[in-house]
């Protein structure tokens, strides 16, 4: 009897091969998700989403090719274990009692099919976000063994699973941005994504009542919230770090660094006062005006008479004090030039070493946007158009332009901005055009009809 037991124990731990296997690979894919969803806010585990050191890249880094490996490894036992075992009975249920002590104990019927079908699907998705994939035939005999979650199942949520295990339909349909989408944001199908011959709205509502009655619906619910208010308050960190970081860049090297160092060059070079002929001209009409209100007053008797060598000693010091000014001008306008070097060069560092608070920044923009109403947008978007591609648009692009030219102490060519002005809208208007017609009518075309009702 003790070899007969001992036979039976090797022939249930054979068949239970296909099943063990598949669970360890399923628990290793777990574990990549929660470093994903844990220090890289859902995306794949790569520098360009953590900003970490090297040291902690590296150790996420180990970290992932073991669990990747450990994955290979369990995935080929298990497509070699079923090739040679039947993984599960399409039409078995396996029957669990919760507390047979006590008189209200339930029932729960585990659809294992299904289950095995998820795990795959899991399995599958982890595997697409590092460029790995495995061959497709295991897959294929689980789906075609797989039946669909019976009714009972869909309408009182019996169907348990393993503790650890993650209802991915429940993820995706709950998250815009959960860790099981792909790198191409796939996501496994849930019942109204399959082939049917009931109506989808029905099989949506089957599967949102499915997912209501999920046990770990709850804790994803939160997980989500968490997840996307961390993403919400990264993005808006980020945002007011683009404004300020530039700004106070832009304002240090101008006062302790480029500053100094202008004002000895220009002083060591007997620089001169104007930088270019405009600023000239500005100069001797302030002091034309000047000395004609002076006489002027003199005339009206609202300033006491004066000499005339006295009137032109006065003359004379405005003018000493015109030339300070502007020679002050000139120079704040050479600090400008190379401050916003500085600013625009931190602006770039930013974009490049923070690109996922980039990526995170972009998705709220793009989750602030499109979450707008029909109305909202139309109005977005007549608003922006009017304002730099309108008709009144060429007097905010040249004052824009002209005191551009005043900040950096180039003189304002007229021609310059009248060209711009006749070139720069136009290209700007057939951008915003395109854009409507090859995106935004194909993401909301009522916001199209509504633009184009409020535009006329």
């Amino acid at each position: 009897m003790s070899m007969f037991r001992k036979l039976r124990q090797v022939q249930q731990w054979l068949f239970k091969t296909p099943e063990r296997a598949l669970d360890q690979a399923y628990e290793a894919a777990r574990m990549i998700e929660a470093i994903e969803t844990e220090y890289f806010d859902g995306n794949p585990i790569s520098a360009s989403y953590g900003n970490y050191g090297q040291s902690a890249q590296n150790y996420f880094q180990g970290e992932l090719q073991k669990y990747l490996n450990l994955i290979k490894i369990r995935m080929t036992e298990f497509r070699a274990s079923s090739s040679l075992l039947r993984v599960s009975d399409p039409k078995m249920m396996e029957v669990q009692v919760s507390d047979r002590r006590t008189d209200d104990y339930t029932l729960n019927l585990i659809d294992k099919p299904a289950i095995f079908f998820r795990k795959l699907q899991f399995i599958d998705a982890v595997l697409a976000r590092y460029g790995q994939s495995q061959p497709a035939a295991a897959t294929v005999v689980m789906v075609q063994e797989s039946p669909k979650p019976t009714a009972l199942q869909a309408l009182n949520g019996s169907t348990t699973e393993p503790p650890s295990a993650t209802r991915p339909g429940a993820i995706a349909a709950r998250s815009n941005t959960g860790a099981m989408a792909d790198q191409n944001g796939k996501r496994p199908d849930a019942l109204s994504d399959r082939a049917s011959v009931l109506p989808r709205s029905i099989l949506r509502t089957v599967d949102r009542i499915r997912q209501d009655l999920d046990p770990q619906a709850e804790e994803q619910v939160m997980r989500d919230f968490r997840s996307s208010r961390g993403r919400t308050t990264t993005a808006i960190k980020f945002l007011l770090i683009l404004v300020i970081i530039p700004l106070l860049t832009q304002q240090f090297t101008k006062n302790f660094i480029v500053g100094p160092v202008v004002d000895y060059v220009r002083s060591e070079n007997q620089a001169g006062v104007f930088l270019n002929l405009e600023m000239e001209e500005e100069a001797l009409h302030e002091l034309q005006q000047f000395e004609e209100r002076l006489r002027f007053e003199v005339l009206i008797g609202k300033v006491e008479a004066m000499p005339e060598a006295e009137i032109e000693q006065t003359v004379r010091e405005k003018a000493t004090e015109i030339e300070s000014e502007y020679r002050d001008r000139s120079a704040d306008a050479v600090k400008n030039v190379f401050a916003d070097i500085f600013a625009v060069s931190a602006f770039v560092v930013l974009l490049v070493n923070r690109k996922r608070e980039v990526s995170m920044l972009k998705s709220f923009m793009d989750e602030i946007v499109y979450g707008l109403s029909d109305s909202a947008k139309a109005f977005i978007i007549i608003l922006f158009t009017d304002i730099f591609v309108g008709f009144h648009s060429p007097h905010g692009w040249e004052v824009l332009l002209e005191g551009l030219s005043h900040h950096l102490g180039f003189a304002a060519n007229r021609e310059f901005i009248f060209l711009f002005i006749a070139t720069f809208p136009v290209i700007l208007d057939t951008v915003f055009k395109y854009w409507i017609f090859r995106y935004l009518n194909r993401i909301s075309p009522s916001a199209v009809a509504t633009y184009k009702n409020m535009n006329e």
